[in-house]
């Protein structure tokens, strides 16, 4: 029998948007018909007229920094923020958590950390550092979704990066089984030629990260991947030079894919001032010509979808006070903030929800491995969200539910509210327990 079912004049749905009957049972989608269908059920919800239904939308690329640096977040916290944005599965990075998410072992600290905090369905990245190759096989099995590397400095020393040898090392064994390899592209060397940066000048801060860095980086993974054939995804493009290398790899036929994030796509270098390190992230914001040019990248199809990379830490790290961008911690908190604040910038440029809907749902379900999730479809997870998208809001940074009140969102009018957010069936209650999943792969 048919438990619910939700009417709507516009739903996004993989045809576009048009009307639908949404039938919900057991936490899937059962049918869909006509608006006017009640598919024989009672308990019926019918979406208001400035109101468009989406499927759940996806974050591949989350820092919830549990167990081991909780004050910084931690999965109640990163999760009920999440599902108020619309976000209704993440997949939490292997860092900053500690211990990091390199071995068995870590995983299983990981997820026993995680264990009924979830407002939202999680799933786990694995880690690839130099020496940690044999724990790769055991990570997959255990159901991890791939692997991140860096190939420069992450920050932290437990999180060393892989030298271009140990790339193609990794990459090697991680093809033997058919798995993922992520990458934050900044390349070390053209990292460590860099001046440093100077105070809270922001433009010393992003000559400290040149666009180069990505470049080569870029260039480097792709190389690798020649050699050995492993599905590769480049993390939070924000240099555009970097794009034709992509380009012209998924040109050659190489399984490489990428995405960029919702501050690359929104700020801009030159209206950000020295001084606010609530901006600082790696790789930099870059400047107009350079956000037009990533939305032009995923108009396109060179970058694929969109992912936070929300990775907050507490105010004093933030060096708020003082705004050194050398002493500050790179990051920027948004997942609440993900689909709004895409769907400004997308509108402003003439793009749709259907748009939207594929590069925050249906796609990174697709690159990740999360069969029936960001889509609405038949036998499809039931994660839904009632969308107003002509609906402003200012954005107060104390009114989200991240855990520590920073981001560079604060003050600006974004488009596009959350009214509702549906996991397997049913409305989120934020003052009910959560009742999220854990999500492993196969």
């Amino acid at each position: 029998m048919i438990e619910r079912v939700i009417q709507a004049d516009q739903a996004v749905l993989p045809d576009g948007m048009r009307p639908a009957s949404i039938g919900l049972e057991a936490g899937r989608i059962a049918a869909i018909s006509h608006v006017n269908d009640s598919q024989g059920c009672n308990n019926v919800t019918s979406l208001a007229k400035d109101e468009v239904l989406l499927p759940g939308l996806i974050d591949a690329h989350v820092h919830v920094n549990e167990p081991g640096r909780t004050e910084w977040e931690g999965y109640f916290t990163a999760t009920k923020a999440a599902a108020a944005g619309g976000i209704t599965t993440i997949v939490d990075m292997p860092l900053n958590s500690s211990p990091a998410t390199t071995s068995p072992a870590a995983l299983t600290i990981k997820r026993r950390a995680a264990q009924g905090k979830l407002w939202c369905d999680v799933g786990y990245w694995g880690g690839a550092i130099p020496g940690n190759t044999a724990d790769l096989a055991p990570l997959w099995q255990a159901g991890v979704f791939g692997f991140k590397c860096f190939l420069g400095d992450s920050g932290l020393a437990e999180y060393p990066f892989v030298s271009q040898a140990e790339l193609v090392e990794a990459m090697t064994a991680i093809a033997a089984f058919g798995g993922l390899l992520i990458v934050h592209a900044e390349d070390a060397g053209v990292l460590a030629a860099a001046p440093k940066p100077n105070g809270s000048c922001f433009r010393s801060f992003t000559a400290s990260h040149p666009p180069e860095a990505e470049v080569v980086a870029v260039g480097n993974v792709v190389d690798a991947l020649r050699q050995t054939g492993c599905r590769t995804h480049i993390l939070h493009l924000a240099a555009a030079e970097a794009l034709p290398i992509i380009r012209a790899a998924k040109d050659e036929g190489l399984p490489l894919t990428a995405e960029t994030c919702p501050h690359y796509l929104t700020f801009e270098a030159e209206a950000i001032p020295d001084g606010a390190t609530d901006h600082k992230c790696c790789p930099p914001l870059r400047g107009h010509a350079n956000r037009l040019a990533l939305w032009d990248g995923l108009i396109d199809g060179t970058i694929d979808f969109i992912a936070s990379d929300h990775s907050p830490c507490v105010p004093e790290l933030k060096c708020l006070d003082t705004g050194d961008f050398g002493a500050a911690w790179g990051g920027i908190a948004s997942v609440q903030l993900g689909l709004p604040a895409v769907w400004t910038g997308a509108r402003d440029l003439g793009l749709s929800l259907t748009d939207v809907v594929r590069w925050m749902g249906s796609t990174p379900a697709e690159v990740v491995g999360l069969p029936g999730k960001g889509r609405l479809e038949v036998g499809g997870a039931a994660d839904l969200v009632i969308f107003a998208p002509e609906q402003t809001f200012i954005v107060d940074k104390d009114a989200l539910f991240h855990k520590n009140p920073v981001t560079p969102y604060h003050g600006w009018q974004l488009r596009g509210q959350v009214r509702t957010t549906y996991l397997a069936g049913a409305p989120v209650d934020f003052q009910a327990s959560p009742r999220g999943s854990e999500l492993l792969r196969g």
